[in-house]
């Protein structure tokens, strides 16, 4: 049984429609790239799947492990083991991030994580992540750098073990050692749990390090190219326009290809 399977998909916002029409089987263990210009429904694909009520689903259908996604509620989905790795993670004053992981967690366990259990988790996964030490004791992403607040998103997933993780550009903000050491926890829980990935990134560099065995081009709300990892090195050396010709496909405005190095896709260090 397929763990994510989307059939016809259409998504509109304020009543204008952005998704039109996706198909998406995703399987066990699978890590599949999306990849399209900006503003072409990446994101917009992304927080469907998870409920984001902002997001009206006017047709089509998505199942996961063989029940209606769309009939469950956005708790109900993350219970289940769908997760959401933001690409602008939500800053909530007065929340600590220890009280918020801890109950994101026990909210999918039958027995409630002991305090012991759960600080002893959480210490060794920050540590794992090269975060800074009082993490647990600070506001849910007050005052976190950028970086800061994608490697919370990471610890997040790790905590919650989830079946299928989906990442918006995760890597964006993140210097160069901390894209290794995110992508190195991500490969492993990949390898380890079973868990299946849908990942946005307009980077080579990143899918070089989470290795995706299939990959996909999103261009005007649908789903117009598929492949293996070699759609990915094609698009980081031709970019779009050869999509474009090829599906006769014209855009007000084209997203050029430019040439990024390691150094542009990864913030400095400072």
């Amino acid at each position: 049984m397929a763990i994510l399977e989307i059939h016809d998909l259409h998504v509109s916002i304020d009543n204008k429609e952005i998704l039109k029409g996706i198909d998406l089987t995703i399987e066990e263990n699978e890590v599949h790239a999306l990849m399209g210009p900006n503003g072409n429904g990446k994101s917009t694909l992304l927080a469907a799947i998870m409920g984001h009520p902002k997001y009206e689903v006017t047709q089509g259908s998505i199942y996961y492990q063989g029940e209606d996604l769309l009939a469950m509620s956005v708790d109900e989905r993350s219970r289940k083991g769908i997760f959401l790795g933001m690409q602008y993670p939500q800053e909530i004053p007065g929340v600590s991030n220890s009280d918020f992981l801890k109950a994101a967690m026990n909210a999918r366990r039958e027995k409630p994580i002991s305090l012991f259990e759960f600080f002893k988790l959480m210490e060794n996964t920050t540590k794992q992540l090269q975060m800074k030490s009082d993490l647990a004791h600070r506001f849910l992403n007050e005052g976190f750098s950028g970086g800061e607040k994608k490697r919370n998103e990471i610890l997040q997933m790790k905590l919650l073990q989830p079946t299928i993780a989906m990442l918006d550009e995760i890597d964006s903000g993140l210097d160069v050692d901390a894209l290794k050491i995110v992508a190195d926890t991500i490969a492993e829980m990949q390898e380890t749990k079973n868990m299946s990935m849908l990942v946005v990134s307009h980077y080579e560099r990143f899918y070089q390090l989470v290795k995706p065995t299939h990959a996909h081009v999103l261009v005007d709300g649908k789903i117009v190219e598929s492949g293996d990892a070699s759609l990915v090195e094609r698009i980081d050396k031709d970019g779009y326009d050869w999509i474009y010709e090829k599906y006769q496909i014209t855009l007000k405005e084209k997203e050029k290809k430019t040439v990024v190095s390691l150094g542009s896709c990864a913030a400095p260090k400072k």
